[in-house]
């Protein structure tokens, strides 16, 4: 089981609308970068789906919800975001502290730059130009809890008598604050995930032991063209609305109401 995963550090980001996450141990948002729009899930037979716009930058929002360290192995179109490799739960994925938030914007390409995701056509994806187009049109989030190592046992204390107070006592054996840790600001074709322009998001690497080989939970989102959400009927197309009747259709210079015909 690897053990070297990567650290999201720029957490300070403008949140998401809430109500348009999905939420369990983390809360995962698909983020349209281009309008800043949260995108909003739908249900349909059990499965969430998200409807993209061609042609438009996204991004994986997710928030630890947690008051502990969480693991995110994450994929796009079945591929592993940071490594490229076809996913798999014992994988590289972001690490996020207690109420972290953090946007994955991209394909990983350094600890400082990643490749875009863009909502392509599915022929100029990623994982159909590098022949995985089986898992097309899935977001996935596999999330794990941390395993905590047990506590050392402490070798019993030896009292000596000493004339020194005990505020100086205490102030010598305190530890030293530890430095804060800095923080950057940080029916038509089948929708896909293309490999974008490179842009700039820095991550640093650390280590997670998961508490268990499986994932605590997997959150999973579909997605696709708003025209390919109407077709498979997950989005009902609005009705037009019926011709708005004119109260006064002749403004008649009438004062009175006169009686009907015959």
């Amino acid at each position: 089981m690897k053990r070297i995963v990567y650290f999201a550090i720029s957490v300070a980001l403008a949140t998401s609308c809430d109500a348009q996450a999905v939420r369990g141990l983390a809360e995962i948002s698909i983020i349209d970068r281009d309008s800043g729009v949260a995108l909003s899930p739908h249900v349909y037979h059990g499965e969430y789906w998200v409807a993209g716009k061609p042609g438009a930058r996204y991004a994986i929002e997710i928030r630890n919800r947690l008051g502990e360290r969480l693991l995110a192995v994450t994929s796009v179109d079945g591929v592993n975001v940071i490594s490229g490799a076809t996913a798999g739960w014992d994988q590289d994925g972001y690490v996020f502290s207690p109420g972290d938030r953090y946007q994955i914007t991209g394909w990983r390409k350094t600890d400082a730059e990643v490749a875009a995701f863009t909502f392509a056509d599915s022929s100029n994806s990623y994982a159909e130009r590098t022949g995985r187009p089986a898992n097309i049109g899935v977001i996935g989030v596999a999330v794990f809890r941390e395993r905590r190592p047990p506590p050392s046992p402490r070798p019993p204390m030896i009292g000596q008598s000493s004339d020194r107070s005990d505020a100086a006592r205490a102030s010598e054996s305190a530890p030293e604050p530890s430095a804060p840790m800095l923080r950057a600001p940080a029916p038509t074709a089948k929708l896909g995930t293309g490999h974008g322009e490179r842009e700039y998001s820095y991550v640093d690497h650390t280590e997670f032991l998961r508490m268990q080989p499986q994932p605590n939970e997997i959150i999973r989102i579909h997605y696709d063209s708003l025209d390919n959400l109407f077709a498979m009927g997950i989005i009902k197309r609005p009705r037009p609305a019926p011709p708005a009747a004119n109260p006064f259709p002749a403004s008649p210079d009438q004062q009175y109401v006169p009686d009907p015909p015959g």
